[in-house]
């Protein structure tokens, strides 16, 4: 081998040297930016890496994957390029059987990089069908009057309860940030005006309803005045049936008193005593044996004389 080729082959060598040691330094550094962690796997087995800057690893021994932590989303409903609606994921049916095409927008975040990377294939996709799941449980139990109008942030609310424990118990290494309605109403043209005309008839109700309270609240204190004053007027003739009761009874008893001593007087006074009440203007005149003329009724004489 001459001079010649061996001064080639030894600036080949060199050169393969020198592309070596670029190599191993470039694959001894790795550097982490701001919103970012790396998962760091040795032998298999990862570790998470979160402070950002110049890190060192073990050139073909230690592999490095990057995972972005900022806050990301994706639509449920509609396309959000196009802004298109996707009915087979906006439509749904509400606990009064009506339908509703209701829009969601959700935010997530990666908690956990090695389970973000290795717990699962598509962690956001399992986000995506759990919150399809929790969202149509939800809608489902409320009318469509308040997944339209007023029960929004209750249904968000809800929503979000029921994800964050999904996520919980699956563990991906992704944690839900915020789940929003970004739309909701009637899937067609002809159940919007049946929606309008319900939405009338329930003003025209709460109006009635509002009107038959003032109006009870009219009437009903003269109501219960009226009331009460018909309670005190039968509680007073109450009073005086008992006492007009009492009165007869002793009445009764004085004459019965009466009856023992006197019989026959007393059989006679009560017969004239009828026969007054029954015959107010009849007058009787008896004539005595001896030619004079007694007047017996009205009663009052004879009965002063019975009671003597």
């Amino acid at each position: 081998m001459d001079r010649t080729t061996k001064a080639v082959l030894k600036g080949v060598g060199i050169t393969i040297a020198v592309i070596a040691v670029l190599v191993i330094l470039f694959n001894s550094f790795y550097t982490i930016k701001e919103q970012e962690q790396a998962v760091v796997t040795t032998f298999g087995v990862p570790d998470t890496v979160s402070e950002p800057g110049l890190h060192m690893k073990i050139p073909f021994v230690q592999k490095v994957k990057k995972v972005g932590t900022t806050i990301k989303g994706f639509a449920i409903g509609y396309d959000e390029t196009t802004n298109m609606a996707k009915e087979d994921e906006s439509l749904m049916i509400t606990s009064d059987y009506n339908f509703v095409n209701v829009d969601f927008y959700v935010e997530y975040q990666v908690s956990d990089p090695v389970k973000a990377l290795y717990a699962s294939e598509e962690p956001v996709k399992i986000l995506k069908n759990i919150a399809q799941s929790c969202i149509r449980s939800v809608v489902g139990q409320y009318e469509v009057d308040s997944v339209i109008t007023n029960g929004k942030s209750e249904i968000q609310l809800a929503i979000k309860e029921r994800i964050v424990t999904e996520l919980s118990d699956n563990e991906i290494g992704i944690q839900l940030i915020n789940i929003t309605i970004q739309d909701a109403e009637p899937p067609t043209v002809e159940v919007m005006e049946a929606f309008k005309a319900v939405e009338t008839a329930k003003q025209g109700q709460e109006t009635a309803e509002n009107n038959a309270k003032k109006y009870k609240n009219e009437k009903l204190p003269a109501a219960e005045a009226e009331a009460d004053k018909i309670v005190k007027e039968a509680e007073a003739a109450k009073e005086a049936r008992i006492n007009e009761a009492k009165g007869q009874a002793a009445r009764f008893n004085a004459l019965y008193e009466e009856y023992i001593k006197f019989p026959l007087i007393t059989k006679q006074r009560m017969y004239y005593e009828a026969m007054e009440e029954l015959l107010p203007e009849l007058k009787l005149i008896i004539d005595s044996s001896d030619g004079s003329i007694e007047k017996w009724l009205p009663l009052e004489g004879l009965s002063e004389a019975g009671t003597k």
